[in-house]
């Protein structure tokens, strides 16, 4: 077991290591869509790349969910086969939110440096295929909040 204070020094390690192992600008947060986004996931079990939808308008939320999830032939077929789809996504403090992510297949660990590599491989070749099926349909999706 880790401390707190050794599992966030661990943790800013993980990060830090990637982002100087892969030095990209990410498109992450720069939707231009309020509470929509998306992100790398890495944890003591698990790691993920997501599209998260947080809005607390439920409505919102919705809408945004719906029309991502017309587009699920395609985002399969083309861009990321094994994308998982969840309108009711709950976070660890309880929030719900709705997620469209994909799960690192592999056993990995943030705490188990031998497992950094091949996860930040499956970032670096996921979250591409994510933000080109944004550019792609980046219109089309920001029609539900227009």
């Amino acid at each position: 077991m880790f401390s707190r204070e050794e599992s966030a020094k661990i943790r800013k390690e993980f990060w830090v290591s990637y982002g100087k192992s892969f030095p990209r600008k990410w498109l992450l947060y720069n939707t231009k869509i309020k509470d929509f986004g998306f992100k790398f996931v890495a944890d003591r079990k698990t790691a993920e790349v997501t599209l998260d939808i947080e809005s607390s308008d439920e409505t919102q939320r919705e809408l945004l969910f719906d029309q991502i999830l017309s587009l699920k032939k395609i985002i399969e077929s083309e861009y990321l086969p094994d994308v998982i789809f969840d309108k009711e996504y709950t976070l660890d403090n309880g929030k719900k939110i709705s997620r469209i992510y994909i799960v690192y297949q592999k056993k990995f660990s943030i705490h188990n440096k031998d497992t950094w590599a091949d996860c930040y491989d499956f970032f670096n070749n996921t979250m591409p295929e994510f933000e080109l099926f944004w550019y792609e349909y980046e219109d089309y999706i920001r029609q539900a909040v227009v």
